[in-house]
């Protein structure tokens, strides 16, 4: 049985957190974020955030974890933020931003062109000799997956030749093809 729900969450310097009609705001350098709470309290004492349950049932038990890590993943994006990095595999697979347009060249007859939204941060890498990049960076951790996730999503990797979008380090599994 995990036991998250009932580790204290520390409050680093620079964040503010307010609980409001069921509503945990968060306030830090790099932004703002809120989530609303449901069928457990959120007491911030001291420095020291701590999640309660109102009884041991199996509803309220699961919703103890899953808020603290909300909460907890809130306050790491305003102080330090999330960030993922795409990489293009693939002959002729090119990435270039002009802002927040983020323009994919992944094997098909027109380009791709995407508008992020305004709160990711979006920055392409391209080397030579080097698969091209796409870095993401912002404060909401379920906003930069919920991109990076479309991104892929265009050309998922494919398991012969490990061609298409996949993030950094993510392992392809790979098939062996024909034998003659």
């Amino acid at each position: 049985m995990s036991r998250i729900g009932n580790n204290p969450i520390a409050l680093p310097d620079g964040v503010t957190i307010e609980v409001n009609n069921n509503i945990v705001t968060v306030k830090g350098k790099l932004g703002e974020l809120s989530q609303e709470i449901k069928e457990v309290s959120v007491k911030v004492e001291e420095g020291v955030v701590s999640v309660e349950r109102p009884s041991d049932s199996k509803d309220h038990k699961a919703k103890h974890g899953l808020y603290r890590a909300l909460i907890n993943n809130m306050i790491q994006g305003v102080t330090t933020g999330w960030s993922k990095e795409l990489e293009l595999v693939g002959v002729g697979y090119r990435a270039s931003n002009q802002g927040q347009k983020l323009d994919l060249a992944l094997g098909f007859s027109h380009n791709i062109v995407l508008n992020i939204a305004p709160e990711v941060k979006v920055e392409t890498v391209s080397e030579k000799g080097k698969n091209p990049i796409v870095k993401l960076t912002s404060h909401d951790k379920q906003l930069v997956g919920q991109v990076a996730a479309k991104i892929r999503s265009f050309r998922t990797p494919e398991p012969y030749k490990g061609k298409g979008v996949k993030f950094v380090g993510e392992e392809i599994r790979r098939k062996a093809g024909k034998t003659a």
